[in-house]
Formats: structure tokens, C-alpha cells, sequence
């Protein structure tokens, strides 16, 4: 995209402890390659991404270097950088190691190997002309709250409700912006958007796809394996 510097951040720096594995679960194998390798070729396939950018554990640095991007072949410049403590400060890091001259970033988790490069272009489309946006899916299930007795408080009304996922894609001012002031005042977001709405800044959600899993658990293993048969559509 002509004028633009688009960067993308690869969040892998969870331990997977959901997983019950030897090792994070972004590094095991979906059916022949590391569920990380699956998610970096779908965004080294995006034209408009100049830069990737992957923030691990420090002990998996080298995993990752010598055992992924060294072993498989990636045509744009893949960056490894050390994570947080926390989410938030992985993501942190990777945007403040993005450089000044970037203009969009693109946050994704590494363990969502099932994004396609339409829905990154799109967010990054969107981005660019609203600032901030994410990718989500309509509710399917009826959502109640409930209070901490386990009681319900309300039906919530599922029409307007969606389960958020990523790409999340923010012009890099704003995404900077926003985790700056978080960290400044001790907030801590389920996601990158929530710092952005914080700053009353609009984000604009984008239709995902109910296949875009995060895989966290054996179950999600099982679901990815089906997808990548072609059992599930």
C-alpha cells in the first residue's frame, strides 16, 4: 500500500499451561508444522506488511530462530524480540520495537493459525481510515450475567454482542498511545482494544470468521486438525 508502513506483531509468548504439553502450545506441531508457522505464513503472505515482529518467551528465543524461521522459508524480514511478564507488556515491547516511521500495526496471536490475509488486509483497510479495528464474530449463544453467587442478573441481548478475536489493527500513534497511558495508570485490558476505547477513541469491528480459533486447549487441537482436513467448514 503506497505510503503506508505496515508492521505486524505476533504475539507468542504464552506458556500454554491450559494445554497440559511439554513445551508452549504455539511451538506444537498441527498436522506437519509448529502452529506458530502456520500463523506467520499467512501474514508473510499480506503485500502490505513490511515487517513482522514475533515476541516469545526468552527461553524459546533461539526455538524460534533456529528451529522455525530458519527452517522454513519467509520472505519478509521476521524480527524476535523478548515478551513480558503479561500479554500487555508482550505487546508492548512489540510496538516499541516497531520503529517511529511505522504507521499501522497489526497485533495477532500466534495461536490463531486459522486468519486468512483477506481479513488482515481488511482490518489494516479499516485502520487505516478509522484508526482502530478488530475482528470479531456475532454471539451465537445466549449470554446472561450472573452475579458471584452464580445467580443471573440479566439476559443480555445477543444482537448486539460479538466475540472478539484478532487481527486487531491500530494506526501506530493510537495503539502506542493507548499502552502508554495504560501503563501510566496501572490499566490492564483483556485485549489491546479495550486501552484504545479507554482513550475514547472509536474502534471499528470487522467480520471474522468462526473458524479464526484461538487453539488453547486439546479440545482446540482437535478442532484445528478436523479444520485442516477439511472434516469441519
Amino acid at each position: 500500500m503506497m505510503g503506508y508502513k505496515v508492521r505486524a506483531i505476533i504475539v507468542a509468548a504464552g506458556q500454554g499451561q491450559r494445554m497440559d504439553a511439554d513445551m508452549p502450545k504455539q511451538f506444537l506441531n498441527l498436522k506437519d508444522k509448529p502452529i506458530l508457522v502456520h500463523t506467520l505464513e499467512k501474514f508473510d503472505e499480506v503485500e502490505d506488511i513490511d515487517k513482522i515482529v514475533v515476541v516469545t518467551m526468552g527461553e524459546y528465543m533461539d526455538h524460534v530462530k533456529n528451529d522455525i524461521l530458519s527452517m522454513y522459508h519467509f520472505k519478509k524480514p521476521i524480527m524476535v524480540i523478548r515478551g513480558g511478564s503479561e500479554r500487555q507488556e508482550s505487546v508492548y515491547r512489540g510496538i516499541m520495537s516497531l520503529g517511529l516511521d511505522t504507521d499501522i500495526v497489526v497485533i495477532h496471536d500466534g495461536v490463531r493459525p486459522f486468519v486468512t490475509g483477506d481479513m488482515i488486509q481488511r482490518t489494516i483497510d479499516t485502520a487505516i481510515e478509522d484508526e482502530a479495528a478488530v475482528v470479531g464474530v456475532p454471539v451465537k449463544d445466549t449470554i446472561k450475567e450472573v452475579d458471584d453467587d452464580g445467580y443471573v442478573i440479566d439476559t443480555l441481548y445477543r444482537d448486539i454482542m460479538w466475540n472478539v478475536q484478532t487481527p486487531q489493527t491500530f494506526k501506530y500513534d493510537v495503539i502506542r498511545g493507548a499502552h502508554e497511558f495504560a501503563e501510566k495508570h496501572g490499566i490492564y485490558g483483556t485485549d489491546d482494544a479495550m486501552l484504545v476505547e479507554r482513550l475514547d477513541i472509536p474502534v471499528k469491528m470487522v467480520m471474522g470468521s468462526y473458524k479464526n480459533i484461538k487453539i488453547t486447549t486439546k479440545e482446540d487441537m482437535v478442532v484445528a486438525e478436523a479444520f485442516l482436513k477439511g472434516d469441519m467448514l
